[in-house]
């Protein structure tokens, strides 16, 4: 797991709930609890879901989607050297915007290129971190605005789950959309964000931080599951129950027992959900997206019209060895991601649940010998019964070394900023314009505020 940027909030410890069990757990539900299954009769017909795949490390996105035509081909060849995905290994697709040339997948994406050919998966080109649009020459003259500590892991992972730069404070895009919408999951004791990678930035907003799940169910207080557990957890129940002045000992106490009563009142429904017969890969992220598509199950037992998912893999940073990685890491998320929308249709959410990919950065072009070394822009993957699939969104970039987007070292300035990219999910899942300029504060400076990949 990859912790990044863990920020103490309200909500930040309801992830370590304490296991009351499904048996007897409506004889204690709290009133919260009662209103949030209440809420289930509301039905799913507005219900909407994005779940985040986070690729940690810095994906090398220049070789997801490659030219397969000779002059484009050759061009991209001659930049990545020894990275070069083989020309006849590569899987074709058919955008219906093909930005001027013939491509393909890589090999280790064949479980999406039938969802590329069916229209529930876009590529959006060139996506990163950007205050303003950017040209070379600006760059290079130091006359246009930059994000923070470019090609750094923490900062440009900070920026991603932030789009903000600079700012130490900054809460994330996912926490802001939540609060935005908090009116719609009503009186739900459950955080519309749900993390299956501890407490990152991205879902932290400036009153609340993710519910933390764990790909086997919530997460429950160890040591009370025991020969001696019944008594302590009668003594821990018995001191936050104490009265006392103490602000911090009232605030530490309500956090604790909102966590059991969460994680009661999950592991009573999660219990009680639908067979998924889908079969996931048994890797760490397939076993993520199992229990993602087992909570979008239950989403109206829980209260929730609105949910935020994150799921994340490791092993991105390809300094060494890439083409001996990659293939691995590319098909592990293709079979994950195929299998998760496969179980979205099976239980009848494929309309209304929206994956899409994030990463730290992307690559450089060129090849240090054995890998690629940290870059800017990079390409994402959006997938689900509501994207505009079968086509590139965004400016896909020129490929040449030293070329007009290439600012030295290969890495590629973005084309398209992850405000664009991130605000086109928004407005999706709900968020209005004028509200998407307050959650984004950059995305005024850019012309495009919504890329059109969702309906």
């Amino acid at each position: 797991m990859n912790e990044v940027s863990i920020h103490p909030s309200r909500r930040a410890v309801l992830g370590k709930g304490l296991a009351l069990g499904a048996a007897g757990l409506f004889a204690n539900l709290t009133h919260l609890q009662r209103r949030a299954l209440a809420a289930a009769t509301l039905g799913g017909g507005n219900y909407k879901a994005l779940v985040c795949v986070y690729l940690y490390g810095g994906n090398d996105g220049f070789n997801v989607v490659v030219p397969t035509d000779p002059v484009g081909y050759s061009v991209y060849a001659a930049s990545r050297l020894g990275l070069a995905v083989p020309q006849n290994s590569l899987l074709p697709i058919l955008p219906a915007n093909p930005q001027g040339g013939t491509w393909g997948l890589h090999p280790g994406l064949a479980a999406l290129q039938s969802h590329f050919a069916s229209g529930k998966l876009a590529v959006v080109g060139n996506v990163g971190p950007l205050v303003a649009p950017a040209t070379k020459a600006q760059i290079l003259s130091n006359s246009v605005p930059l994000p923070y500590q470019l090609f750094s892991h923490y900062d440009q992972t900070y920026q991603w789950m932030t789009s903000v730069s600079n700012d130490s404070a900054a809460t994330g895009w996912c926490g802001r959309i939540a609060e935005n919408l908090a009116a719609l999951n009503g009186a739900s004791p459950v955080p519309m964000n749900i993390s299956l990678e501890g407490t990152q930035r991205l879902q932290v907003g400036p009153n609340s931080a993710p519910y933390n799940l764990d790909s086997s169910g919530p997460i429950a207080f160890e040591g009370f599951d025991d020969e001696g557990g019944p008594a302590r957890k009668a003594a821990f129940e018995a001191l936050l129950a104490a009265s006392s002045t103490n602000k911090f000992q009232q605030a530490y106490a309500g956090q604790q027992v909102e966590a059991m009563q969460i994680e009661g009142l999950l592991t009573g429904v999660l219990a009680g959900a639908p067979p998924i017969t889908t079969v996931f890969p048994s890797s760490y992220l397939g076993k993520q997206l199992a229990m993602v598509a087992k909570m979008i199950s239950v989403q109206a037992a829980v209260g929730h019209q609105r949910q935020i998912f994150l799921v994340g893999k490791g092993g991105f940073d390809t300094h060494d060895g890439q083409n001996q990685k990659q293939g691995n890491l590319f098909g592990d998320v293709a079979q994950c991601m195929a299998a998760f929308h496969s179980a979205m249709e099976e239980i009848g959410y494929g309309p209304q649940v929206t994956a899409f990919t994030a990463s730290d950065f992307g690559r450089t072009l060129s090849s240090n010998g054995k890998g690629s070394d940290h870059g800017w822009g990079s390409h994402h993957l959006v997938l689900g019964g509501a994207v505009q699939g079968g086509d590139f969104y965004g400016t896909m970039p020129n490929l040449a070394l030293d070329g007009p987007q290439d600012i030295g070292g290969g890495r590629i300035i973005p084309t398209t900023s992850v405000d664009q990219f991130a605000a086109t999910l928004g407005r999706w899942f709900g968020v209005s314009a004028g509200d998407l300029l307050q959650i984004f504060p950059n995305l005024s400076n850019f012309q495009a505020t919504d890329l059109g990949f969702l309906t």
